[in-house]
Parts: structure tokens; sequence; C-alpha cells
């Protein structure tokens, strides 16, 4: 859910850098990571391939990145060229194998940066937040930014929004800016919102919200990317060499949770440093980098170029564009009120018919269009804008993609796959909402949520993520979600909405081929088959066999990218 904001001027960075930038990239695509050139055999193993036609298989030999032969022992070994001088043979002693996972929806970036700010997730009370802050305020000089994220005041027991007064108690003499767990609301004290320009006379951003109080001041609650970018643009850039930190600490992170491809929303400043660790031989895992919708086509045609659309480990995809909010803040846009708050029904963004006429434009320059929507009213409009695309452009392979599909209203279900829309979800969101989700749209329209099993009978094509970080990168936890629809700790019994539940191989699929297939990708990814890229994990439980209580528990041993091992257990 949460939107990324690029904080700086494309056409005059492009306009200084663009040949150096390009050559930087000509030369990053002549340095892959080091792939192992001698074949390795992977013998004595429970190997679920994922791919329908076999679907389990005892060996397979990796070559180059890929996946040469796979099957029987017998095949592999005699057929393959077992015990070929320089061969490597590894026993997996009954070991289960699967696909890597591709996640089809995270924030590298914005994670790199979370992992050197404030960490704020499962703070139970306002009270706590204070404490980080003012341990915060102790380490840093008066004057300095104060930053953090991951708070949630639904875990509170007045599970009220925090405002400016409860920060500037304990930080009165640093600006501070905490964002909410779900990227779209953000709580400023008073010297960030002087630095800001934010007073009485401050009008609304378009798309965003100053809220204020009975007296017209602002409360310190700023919602949506164009309320909250008026603060986050008074914040100093971060250094190169902290940026980068950050975004290795992250990639340890995907590495240890057994992700091999991501589809992420991230600044361009840190696609950059995705860059010099391609160069480096670095980069332990597959990155596309969606692009900003609302950009100028001529500037995001001139990224689709330097950025490249073909390297299997970095590339250029979708255009992103956050059409509302999130459902904890009440700023999804919803077609009638929300039941426990009947002031609102969330907002959009932007203009549908701004939408309309720009998502045409850059569909007829070829680009695949991705649209962050949440609410009832914000998937309609979604829907709507992509078939008008189709309408006005005619029919082509287009993938079109809504981010998060979370409350579809029951119409609206069978366009996804009459227009052959891309439901991309999040399971572990249902997970964490499940607290108050019904409280929010209330009993009739909660059936239209999170509803995996009716998008899949639409006809419409499922790509699963976490939207890491606002929610942990671990698939496993996602896993759980989709086939239970219980809390962490089990319950309600039978599951939430249970009739929304699929199977173990669909969720399974929706997290790999599913997600492969939303960036165009199928074939080379997401099966073990002769072909493919040997991106792939060893687990120490079958997940076919245990309980699905159990796949929060299941002990990722190595996570192998093209071939190459990235994270093997201490």
């Amino acid at each position: 859910m949460k939107p990324r904001r690029w904080r700086w001027a494309f056409s005059n960075r492009l306009a200084i850098g663009s040949a150096l930038i390009f050559a930087s990239f000509a030369n990053a695509q002549q340095n892959s990571p080091t792939l192992p050139s001698r074949p390795v055999f992977y013998v004595h193993g429970r190997i679920y391939t994922n791919d329908p036609a076999h679907p389990w298989a005892a060996a397979m030999s990796v070559r180059d990145g890929k996946i040469v032969c796979i099957g029987t022992i017998a095949h592999v070994m005699l057929d393959c060229g077992g015990g070929a001088e320089g061969a490597e043979t590894v026993q997996l002693r009954e070991a289960f194998v699967m696909p890597g996972f591709n996640d089809a929806h995270v924030h590298l970036g914005s994670a790199g940066a979370d992992m050197l700010r404030i960490r704020l997730n499962g703070v139970p009370s306002i009270e706590d937040l204070q404490k980080r802050v003012a341990s915060a305020v102790a380490e840093h000089q008066e004057g300095e930014w104060i930053v953090g994220s991951g708070w949630d005041h639904t875990f509170w027991p007045d599970r009220k929004f925090p405002n400016r007064q409860q920060l500037d108690v304990v930080a009165p003499s640093n600006p501070v800016l905490l964002t909410h767990i779900s990227g779209h609301v953000a709580v400023a004290n008073s010297l960030a919102l002087k630095l800001a320009g934010i007073d009485k006379s401050t009008a609304n951003p378009s798309g965003g919200v100053i809220e204020r109080d009975g007296n017209g001041d602002a409360t310190g609650m700023l919602e949506e990317g164009s309320a909250m970018a008026l603060a986050e643009m008074k914040i100093p850039e971060v250094a190169g060499d902290q940026r980068r930190r950050g975004i290795e600490m992250v990639l340890t992170d995907l590495a240890k949770n057994g992700v091999t491809s991501v589809q992420d929303n991230s600044e361009w400043e840190d696609f950059l440093v995705y860059q010099e660790l391609k160069q480096e031989g670095k980069l332990t895992v597959r990155i596309t980098e969606w692009l900003p919708f609302a950009t100028d086509l001529d500037v995001l045609q001139n990224l689709r170029s330097e950025g490249g659309v073909s390297d299997p480990w970095l590339k250029t995809g979708a255009l992103k564009m956050v059409t509302d909010g999130a459902l904890g803040s009440r700023t999804a846009a919803m077609l009638a009120p929300y039941s426990d708050d009947g002031s609102t029904s969330g907002l959009m963004t932007i203009e549908p018919e701004k939408l309309r006429a720009m998502a045409i434009e850059r569909d007829k320059a070829g680009f695949q269009l991705a649209f962050h929507a949440i609410g009832d009213r914000a998937n309609r409009v979604a829907l709507d804008v992509f078939e008008a695309v189709a309408k006005a452009n005619g029919p082509r392979d287009r993938r079109d993609r809504i981010e998060h599909a979370q409350v579809v209203a029951p119409e609206d279900f069978a366009r996804f796959g009459q227009l052959r829309v891309i439901a991309s979800m999040q399971p572990s969101h249902q997970t964490t909402d499940m607290r108050w989700a019904e409280q929010r749209i209330g009993p009739e329209r909660i059936k239209g949520a999170y509803a995996w099993a009716t998008l899949q009978k639409s006809g419409a094509r499922l790509a699963f993520g976490t939207d890491y970080d606002v929610e942990p990168i671990s698939p496993f936890r996602g896993l759980y979600a989709c086939v239970t629809r219980e809390l962490p700790d089990g319950g309600p019994k039978l599951g939430w909405e249970a009739q929304e539940k699929i199977s173990l191989g669909d969720c399974i699929r929706a997290y790999t081929t599913g997600a492969a297939y939303a960036q165009f990708e199928e074939g080379r990814k997401g099966e073990l088959k002769a072909g493919e890229y040997a991106d792939f994990l060893i687990l120490s439980n079958d997940l076919t066999k245990i309980p699905a209580s159990q796949y929060t528990k299941t002990k990722l041993q190595r996570t192998v990218v093209g071939g190459r091992i990235v994270y093997t257990a201490p």
C-alpha cells in the first residue's frame, strides 16, 4: 500500500546526467552477478516443480544460471551428464525443494530507509511511541529531523490517530515525521509543520488532506502522498552510502526469506544503487522496477530506455499510480461512506477523467499500467479506465494490473476476467486487517474484501506479494493467510470469510508463476523445468505434507538465484 514519492525533478536531473547514466547502464549490461559455470546436480530430493504436467521430480541439473535437466535420478544422471569431470553433486537427502518466491509488490527503497530510521512496528500505545521518539531525540542534535515509520493506531487502546502536541512533548526542538504502517498517512510535530509551511491558511493539496481541529489548526495528521510530501520535501536527502547500506540490509532480508524476484516501487536513486550492486556482482535478487505513472511521458520513455526492459536481473517494468488511500486510515475510496465514520467515503488521489486520459496516452506508448486501488470505488474507476484504454487503443497483450484489489463491489468481480486485469494482492494484509476491517465497511461489503477465490473464479490472474515493508517479507506468512484466513495464533474457527480460501497449490502459483505472468516472464521463472532460471529454495519441511499452522515455522535451508547460493542457514 505504501506510495512512493519521487522527490526530485526528473527533467532537470535527466538533462544534466542522462549521458553519464546511459553509459553506466550500458556497462552494467555487461556485468551480471557471477554465475557458476560448472554443472551442479541436485539429487535425492522431493522437488516440487510447480509444473502441472510434471509436478514432482527427484533430481535436477543446473548450469549457467538455468535448469538444464529435471526428472528422475536416472534421467538426470545418465542422460544429462552426471558424473562428468568438474561436475558437482549435491545430496538433498529427501529435502523439499520448490521454486523461489516472486514477490509481485514491494518497496525495497523505503524498506532500506526504514532500516535506518525509528522502527515503530508493533508499538502498543501512544506512550510507547513517545518513548521511542524521546530515545531518538537523545541521539540527535537539536534541529535534526527525526523520521520513523510503522506505527499502527489500531493496536492502541483508544485506536485514535496521534497528534502534533503528543510529539511536541518529547521533541520540542527537533522536527518529527512518523509514517503509518500503511504508508498513506503520517503525523508531524509542530516544528515539522512549521518547516513545511503548513498553517491555518495552507490549502489541502490535490489528492491529500491536512487534518484540522475545531479551530482550523493542523492536528499534525497528513493524509495521502501529496499532503505528506509537504513535510517530506523538507527532510534532507539520504546520503548515498546510507541508502546503499539500507538496501544491502534489505537484500539480506529477502534472501533469508526465500524471495528470488521482486517487482519494486522505489525511487530512481534506489534503482541506481541496484545497478551498482549488479555491476559488482552483488545483486542477490531479480528486480523489476516500476516507474511513476504521473511523471511526464517523455521522461518515462527516457527512464525506460536507460533502465532497460530485458535484463534478467535488473530492468524497468509497469507504471504505478496510487489512485486512493488505505482502509485502515479511511482514505481508501469507497462507493458509500464508511460504516464506522459516515462523514467520509475516503478519497481519490486523481480525478478519474484525468486518470483515463493519461492512461490512454501511456498505454499507447507501450507501457503496462498498475493502479493501486483499495476501496470499491477506486477498483471500479481502475476497471473503467482499463476498459476505456482498450477501446481507445485496440487489442494487445496489456496485462493491466490492480495492486491490492482489496475491496471490490460484487458486480465488478466479473470485469477482472472480462478485461483480463491482473489482481495483484497481498494475503498477509487480510491477516493484519481482519481485526478491524469489518468495522470499517460493515458485514455486507466485507464479503467483497480480500476475495482471492471469487477473483480467481472470475477468470482473473492472481499475483501475490507482501507489500514489504508494510508487511514482513516472509512469503510463508502469506501462504498461511491464503490457506487459512486465520490470525497468526489461530482463529476464527474455519477462517474469516472462509469461502475466499484457496488451495496451497493455487497460493504457491500466485506467488510464483502468477507473479511471473504479471511481469511478462512466464516460461522464464516460477517453475522448476528445463530452460527456466535456477531460482529455487531448499526447505526443512515439505509444505504439501504439514498443517498450515506450521508454514511460518518452516526453516529455509538454502536460497539459490541463477544457480548461485545467496543464503545458507547458519
